[in-house]
């Protein structure tokens, strides 16, 4: 039996991908404690911390995931990005 999939969302209406279910959980609670304990992260930090505190228990590419999931929460408007910001930051939206 295959494990269940999900098809991501993308904020500017591009086509999603499918990613496994339990990847996609395992990065969404990732990201979303970080924006929630931290405010707002800088999208190259999300990747340094996740890489550093996930890395060894993950299986893939974390920065293709990390991109993947934070554009569906963008889609999906749990996240979005400050605007005006370089590099790009993400919070939660108001």
């Amino acid at each position: 039996m295959s494990a269940e999939k999900i098809l991501t969302r993308h904020p500017h209406g591009k086509a999603g991908v499918n990613i496994s279910r339990s990847k996609y959980d395992q990065i969404k609670k990732f990201i979303l404690m970080k924006v929630d304990s931290e405010g707002d992260v800088a999208y190259e930090d999300l990747v340094d911390q996740a890489d550093e505190e996930l890395g060894k228990n993950f299986d893939g590419s974390i920065p293709w995931y990390i991109t993947t999931v934070k554009l569906d929460l963008e889609a999906r408007y749990i996240l979005e990005r400050i605007p005006k910001v370089i590099p790009h930051r993400l919070r939660r939206p108001d």
